[in-house]
């Protein structure tokens, strides 16, 4: 993967991912390389400094590169990222929220949970708040049945 620094026509600057330099550039010419910013499909790469590793310091990288020292063009553009950020911050907070409440008040039945669902469903056991594991698959099976179900909301955090 490479990481390239990059800035649009009205000198928006930002930074995506690439699979490779060849993925960019065809990407580029496609018009699928948009600014975040105004959407603008005229997106350049800009001056970046290489990360280097030395063999003795492989745990230590060099700093990450400066973005070019280009003045603002809106005095929003901060404040747009720092509410993003905000956004962000408070819909992981909430989402945090609501599957710690699922988990405090509902019974984890594991890999059961298409079998305990349906059986509730069809009132073969009494209806109580249940979560668990299920396929894609079980999960379609499920909701083409008429039984209703969600997935259990997780961040990015719980995957590390």
């Amino acid at each position: 993967m490479i990481r390239y620094a990059l800035h649009c026509d009205r000198d928006h600057e930002f930074e995506s991912w690439f699979q490779s330099s060849s993925a960019y550039d065809s990407q580029v010419k496609r018009k699928l390389v948009t600014c975040p910013i105004c959407g603008s499909a005229k997106v350049d790469k800009a001056i970046m400094a290489p990360r280097i590793v030395g063999k003795k310091g492989r745990g230590s990288a060099a700093p990450p590169p400066e973005p070019a020292a280009t003045p603002a063009p809106e005095a929003a553009q901060p404040e747009s990222t720092s509410l993003m950020m905000a956004q962000e911050h408070e819909l992981r907070t909430k989402l945090k929220e609501l599957r710690d409440h699922i988990v405090k008040n509902a019974d984890n039945v594991g890999e059961r949970f298409a079998n305990e669902a349906r059986a509730m469903h069809y009132g073969d056991k009494e209806h109580r708040p249940i979560y668990g594991e299920a396929s894609p698959d079980e999960a379609k099976s499920l909701i083409d049945e008429g039984i209703e179900v969600s997935p259990l909301p997780t961040l990015p955090e719980d995957r590390n």
